[in-house]
């Protein structure tokens, strides 16, 4: 089983965020978090490695009814949460991969009612926002 979502598309990395922000805002989703992983291996682990990983964000998106249905249900979810985004273009790519948690993967480690019906709404704004996005067909 894919435990994510994902689309290839035709625009520039910086583009492909902002887009993606933008589309994750018109399905409920705010974004809590942000993590530079390219900026991060930099700091860590030198340029050589943030280089070799090509531009890399890791987005923290949250639909606050949603987190809040789920965390009302099954307060350890939380462990599970915020959904992850994921926006990366590989050093020499010529298109930028934009990729969601599959929320079903929420459903297969806790198996409540409760929690399905959360995964299912969140499965579909998750991918509602991804077919926002140009995709490439690839």
């Amino acid at each position: 089983m894919s435990y994510t979502h994902t689309v290839t598309v035709n625009l520039s990395y910086a583009d492909a965020v902002e887009r993606t922000k933008e589309a994750l805002s018109e399905q409920g989703f705010g974004i809590l978090s942000e993590i530079d992983v390219r900026s991060t291996f930099e700091n860590k682990l030198g340029t050589e490695a943030g280089d070799e990983l090509g531009d890399y964000i890791i987005l923290g998106a949250c639909n606050p009814s949603l987190a809040q249905r789920g965390l009302t249900a099954e307060p350890d979810l939380g462990a599970l949460l915020p959904c992850n985004v994921v926006v990366r273009r590989g050093p020499s790519d010529g298109t930028t991969v934009v990729q969601t948690i599959d929320p079903q993967t929420m459903v297969q480690l806790s198996g409540t009612d409760a929690v399905q019906d959360v995964a299912n709404d969140a499965d579909t704004r998750l991918r509602a926002a991804l077919a926002q996005l140009p995709a490439t067909g690839a």
